[in-house]
């Protein structure tokens, strides 16, 4: 009878522990599905109207300018709070801030009294509300799910923000042709249910060792990076090919101007590349890459270059939406890839301040990429913009497969340095 004692204890210590983690896993996934949701149809509502009220390329890219300030400026301090305060309230209050820039936003668009320089503003306060929030929730999902399960479960939350990102910019095309207001108040309610859902995440507790804020606590993340060429490596390739390979933030242009398909066009076209990562992400939470990581990071951000080339020259939707596709699928890849080495490879206790700058670099690479892509765009044209990124992102990985040996013929990830 004892063997059959002990089979029914673990059976049941087994059952008992699995509703708790996905209960926890489930949650998680929602904030990050309604977070995504609300920030995608605010990209498609924020662009099409300053576009509409100033017709300028360059305005679109300031756009991302203003969202990227605030990001550099907070970098540290938003690390060391992930680091050393409660990561759920965080995310919490930032969801309930950033509820109120839209409310506002809807207010205004809702009464005709929004200007250009009141969106750059409110861009600017979002920035910075996803500058304190980035940190505490991409370093909360290791304390969610076990490091061997790790890879699959940031491909399945990667699945679930595409999906956000499919859906996003399609049903902010559409209401946008009720009003931007419509857009607005849509994202605030959206943002709000992640800022509730949060709550209930089951985290598994964490020493809490508080730092005093030193210049040494607050750059220890940039030196930890500094130290391990892989992830210095890995984020940099990122910062620097996307940089380049900005031709999203010219969609509104491209919809406008050389497609012609208004503002639902837009919100397809905004959809398209999340198709691509959704398929992607699917597939790598089936089956996750664990053999040449490194080359296929590299070879995705290739892929990645070649289908901005064919959007940037592309007039006919149907084309410019497959590349879409491709470029989104390819972009997953390494973000995925990415995302598990720098969860990995890096210590709970300074997780918060290693995303923090590795925010910066996406953040450098997405904001910051919009500004470039508006810029060049005011210079040489929308078209040759895009070409010159696409072009830009492939030189790029060539450049960094030399720089970084050690990351191009990374075969395993190594789960033994935490």
């Amino acid at each position: 009878m004892l063997p059959i004692a002990r089979k029914d204890d673990k059976m049941q210590s087994q059952s008992a522990q699995k509703p708790k983690y996905n209960s926890s896993l489930i949650a998680y996934l929602i904030v990050r599905i309604t977070s995504a949701f609300a920030g995608q149809m605010i990209t498609v509502a924020i662009g099409w109207q300053i576009y509409s009220l100033t017709k300028s390329t360059f305005y679109l890219g300031l756009v991302g300018l203003m969202q990227f300030i605030p990001m550099l400026l907070m970098t540290l301090f938003a690390g060391y709070a992930a680091d050393h305060f409660n990561r759920k309230i965080i995310i919490c209050l930032s969801a309930a801030a950033e509820a109120i820039c839209f409310l506002l936003l809807a207010v205004g668009s809702w009464f005709g009294v929004i200007s250009t320089s009141a969106i750059l503003v409110f861009a600017f306060m979002i920035g910075g509300i996803n500058a304190l929030q980035g940190p505490a929730i991409q370093s909360i999902l290791p304390g969610i799910v076990e490091s061997d399960d790790f890879a699959k479960a940031t491909a399945l939350a990667t699945s679930g923000f595409q999906a956000a990102t499919i859906i996003g910019p399609a049903l902010g095309g559409l209401l946008y042709v009720l009003g931007a207001y419509a857009v607005y108040l849509a994202s605030a309610i959206s943002i709000l249910i992640a800022g509730v859902v949060i709550l209930i995440v089951k985290v598994t507790p964490r020493e809490s060792k508080r730092e005093p804020v030193t210049l040494k606590s607050l750059l220890a993340g940039v030196s930890y990076i500094g130290s391990r060429p892989v992830i210095l490596g890995a984020i940099s390739l990122d910062l620097f090919a996307v940089l380049f390979g900005g031709a999203t933030a010219l969609l509104p242009v491209y919809a406008a101007t050389i497609l012609k398909i208004g503002t639902v066009g837009l919100g397809i076209l905004r959809s398209a590349p999340a198709v691509g990562a959704l398929i992607i992400s699917i597939l790598l939470a089936r089956k996750p890459i664990v053999r040449k990581v490194g080359m296929s990071m590299f070879t995705a951000v290739i892929i990645f270059g070649l289908a901005t080339i064919c959007f940037a020259l592309s007039h006919s939707f149907y084309l410019s939406l497959v590349a879409l596709v491709v470029l989104g699928a390819s972009d997953v890849v390494s973000v995925v890839i990415r995302s598990t080495l720098v969860q990995l490879q890096t210590p709970d206790a300074m997780r918060g301040r290693v995303s923090s700058v590795n925010q910066v670099f996406i953040g450098t690479s997405n904001q910051l990429g919009e500004f470039e892509s508006g810029l060049t765009a005011t210079w040489f044209g929308t078209v040759p913009a895009a070409f010159i990124g696409g072009v830009g992102t492939i030189c790029v990985v060539l450049l960094w497969m030399n720089i970084f040996p050690k990351l191009r013929k990374m075969d395993e990830f190594e789960k033994d340095i935490i």
